[in-house]
């Protein structure tokens, strides 16, 4: 299972949430609140999913089990420290095809934000 976190195709595959994280409190918590700790998370690391790809990972699947059809998202920060809100945030549902040649890019080591921006977060692609 392949999840785009800003620039990066992370490959979940044979990742699992720990029983703790499956108990009830977690089935109950809002997705605003799994939002709210990913622009915590960037707060601290704007640079997150490159520095401790682990770390995303885990967000990346916190995301998916509250939301199944979201398999992109993108956390924003202005500058190191800023404040959790200061943290910008979309998520998408990226077509199979485009996230398979993202990850296939990625592998090869040609990644390219420029590209990437343009195939799926469209804010350069005028």
């Amino acid at each position: 299972m392949l999840f785009l976190m800003n620039d990066v195709v992370l490959n979940l595959d044979g990742m699992t949430m720990t029983p703790k994280i499956t108990n009830r409190r977690f089935r109950d918590l809002p997705f605003n609140a799994v939002s709210r700790l990913g622009q915590e998370l960037y707060a601290e690391s704007p640079l997150l999913h490159h520095r401790r790809p682990q770390r995303a990972k885990r967000l990346a699947l916190l995301i998916m089990a509250k939301a199944p059809a979201i398999n992109a998202a993108q956390f924003t920060a202005p500058y190191f420290g800023c404040a959790p809100e200061e943290v910008t945030m979309r998520y998408l549902n990226v077509d199979f095809e485009i996230m398979a040649r993202l990850a296939k890019r990625q592998e090869e080591g040609e990644t390219d934000k420029i590209w990437t921006d343009r195939q799926v977060w469209k804010r350069l692609a005028a």
